[in-house]
């Protein structure tokens, strides 16, 4: 009897262990399907997918250079044909991610793709692969999926067959820690992006407000709602609706841009877009020769003489048309604020050009409305003058410099390799010096009065100019620049000035996949486990284990943040081989290298399939990053960790590896 419990006990150990162990291996998207006919021999296709909580699912459309797109196949066969593409149903939520600087459309709790098939014979089954990746705060994971869908003449429904459903997964062993976030904090970034365009855009509308097009207008608007009005209150309550007309009328622009919106798709395609960087790059290269004084951006006098007319009448109505004048006539001075604000906002949110005319016209409209409440403050404004072009041609050099960012996206996507970050950054440089020896009046533009006397306001805004030049060339050196590394390239290991070792190389031999896959901030390593692994046991070093993902943001900001650091980079340097395996590398392999996995039946072909199929199969887990440190015969040195940016956490965790070493290698 007791023998019997015993064993009882032990295979119910046995079999929970094995469950645990099987947790580890994460899928929180659970795949179902069902046809219905649409007419004769036309069906639609729906695949639902329900998404566990904190996680989310990419869309099927997505800018290059970012994360892998949700991606469906259907195996050819001769019973059916494909009426158009996979359409997404439900709407996506796009936001801007800062380490891919790319704005990305994914789907939170749930999300529902069509695609419609006409059937050529009465009942088939359609066999679908759907490729995917899932993000949570702290990790990414890259899956595949296959199931079959009946569609039948006779019988239309649900898919019933059990590669759809989701096996149930219970907590694994291996915690990876991390940041937790759901859907209010998704919501919440929402809201600091808008906040933060909104700050961008009220500034810009001060600084239009300098412009030599606009700020005579302040006292002669101001004398024009005194003389008209025969008391205060009247020449205060004009003044409002002036004030209030501006920024309807700027909004109305912003909510015409903003209904035109073809959605987060067609946003996406539009920020990667060559065409469309192209036309932006060129337009914000013409406001820029704007603000110099090459040629002015006006619309037809006729328009303003009209509008002006009906302002003389006076009252509300005269506001308006005041207002309405006021627009026309500053835009030859503010169209390339407006008009690059609109630019940037166009691929954003749905509400990011509304918020960034509000915000602009806000700031534009706001002294005006003070100086008839209190038209004594007109004696404290400053004197028209010089300084005022001076105030165009600065933001020239600001809209200049911010028109490299679409160049750098067409460069980024389509790899050309042209513009790389020591590039873009020594064209950066050039830029801001000029600007500041145009502020010590060196450089004149066209309409630039002679500088008699430099202020102390024009040294100080050089010597900024000058000091934030100096700050962008020691990113040619391999600074990192944190502060403003979403508008540059990303650091390369193999570009002109990168950081690479002083000392020679310690590789045993050439890396395979070397010549399309490179490690961070100058570090040798391999890209294939068994190189890696025979070339530490030849130098007697652990061996450090990168699982990663070219479309894991959280292993960009891993190497941004963490392994930037000089003791993580001279440890990783000099004690350990470094081998790095990407999970979604799609280069395909030798036919005599496939295998045929233990884990789910699959031929893997090419790089990332059999790297991804070590990862499960080796350590029971498939979520990037996710760091290894193992001996010369293969065991861990110490607890494989993931993403996590506490530098000091890292740093011990090497530290614990290469002790352990030492203790087994003695």
């Amino acid at each position: 009897m007791k023998k019997n419990l015993f064993k009882l006990l032990a295979i119910t150990i046995l079999t929970a262990s094995s469950s645990f162990a099987k947790a580890q291996v994460e899928d929180p998207v659970s795949w179902s399907s069902k046809a219905i006919n649409i007419e004769g021999n036309k069906y639609e296709i729906t695949i639902n997918a329900t998404i566990d909580q904190g996680w989310h699912l990419y869309s099927i459309s997505l800018p290059e250079g970012g994360p892998i797109a949700t991606t469906f196949t259907f195996k050819p066969t001769p019973d059916f044909k494909l009426v158009g593409k996979v359409k997404e149903i439900t709407k996506s939520t796009t936001e801007h991610d800062e380490i891919f600087n790319l704005d990305l459309s994914y789907f939170a709790k749930e999300a529902t793709f069509s695609q419609i098939v006409e059937l050529t014979t009465n009942t088939t089954e359609i066999n679908v692969n759907v490729e995917y990746q899932a993000c949570f705060s702290d990790k990414c994971i890259y899956l595949e999926k296959d199931f079959t869908v009946k569609v039948s003449t006779s019988n239309i429904g649900e898919a019933k067959t059990e590669e759809v459903k989701k096996e149930e997964v219970s907590k694994p062993l291996v915690s990876i820690e991390g940041r937790k976030v759901d859907d209010a904090a998704t919501k919440k970034k929402d809201v600091q992006s808008l906040l933060i365009f909104f700050l961008i855009s009220f500034a810009a509308g001060l600084a239009g407000l300098l412009t030599p097009c606009v700020f005579p207008m302040i006292p002669m608007t101001v004398s024009f709602f005194m003389s008209k009005q025969a008391n205060k209150f009247n020449a205060f309550l004009n003044a409002l609706v002036f004030g209030i007309s501006i920024i309807a009328i700027y909004t109305s622009i912003g909510l015409l841009v903003s209904l035109t919106n073809l959605g987060a798709n067609f946003a996406s395609q539009l920020t990667s877009h060559w065409i469309t960087n192209t036309i932006f790059f060129v337009l914000f290269i013409a406001f820029a020769a704007s603000f110099f004084g090459l040629f002015e951006i006006v619309l037809p006098g006729s328009l303003a003489n009209k509008t002006d007319s009906k302002a003389d009448k006076g009252g509300f109505i005269g506001s308006f048309f005041l207002a309405l004048t006021t627009v026309i006539i500053s835009l030859s001075c503010v169209g390339p604020i407006v008009g690059a604000l609109l630019v940037e906002a166009a691929s954003g949110l749905g509400a990011k050009p509304i918020i960034g005319m509000f915000g602009f016209s806000l700031a534009f409209a706001i002294p005006f409305t003070l100086f008839a409440i209190f038209p004594s403050w007109l004696n404290s404004l400053p004197r028209s003058g010089g300084w005022m072009n001076s105030v165009k041609v600065v933001l020239g050099f600001i809209v200049l410099a911010f028109s490299l960012k679409f160049l750098m996206v067409i460069d980024q996507t389509y790899h050309f390799g042209i513009l790389r970050r020591e590039v873009f950054l020594g064209i950066w440089v050039i830029i801001f010096i000029l600007m500041g020896f145009y502020l010590l009046g060196k450089i004149k533009f066209k309409l630039d009065s002679p500088l008699k006397k430099l202020g102390t306001t024009r040294l100080i805004l050089a010597i900024t100019s000058f000091a934030f030049a100096v700050y962008l060339a020691t990113g040619i050196f391999g600074a990192p620049l944190k502060t403003i590394s979403g508008l540059l390239p990303p650091p390369s290991s193999h570009g002109l000035f990168s950081n690479k070792p002083k000392s020679p190389s310690t590789l045993c031999d050439t890396p395979k996949y070397g010549d399309i896959l490179h490690l961070p901030h100058g570090l040798e390593g391999y890209f294939d486990y068994n190189q890696a692994l025979a070339c530490a046991k030849k130098q007697n070093k652990p061996l450090f284990i990168d699982f990663v993902g070219h479309s894991c943001s959280n292993c960009k900001e891993m190497e941004a943040k963490v392994w930037s650091d000089s003791r993580v980079l001279e440890k990783l340097r000099n004690d350990y081989v470094i081998v790095a395996l990407y999970i979604d590398e799609r280069t395909e392999l030798p036919e005599n290298e496939w295998y045929t996995s233990k884990v789910d039946g699959k031929v893997k072909k090419t790089v990332g399939k059999q790297n991804g199929d070590m990862q499960i199969s080796r350590f029971n887990i498939n979520g990037q990053p996710y760091y290894v440190l193992l001996d010369g015969d293969e065991k861990t040195l110490a607890e494989p960790r993931g993403y996590n940016l506490d530098i000091e956490d890292f740093i011990k965790f090497l530290d614990s590896g290469i002790e352990e070493y030492k203790k087994r290698n003695k």
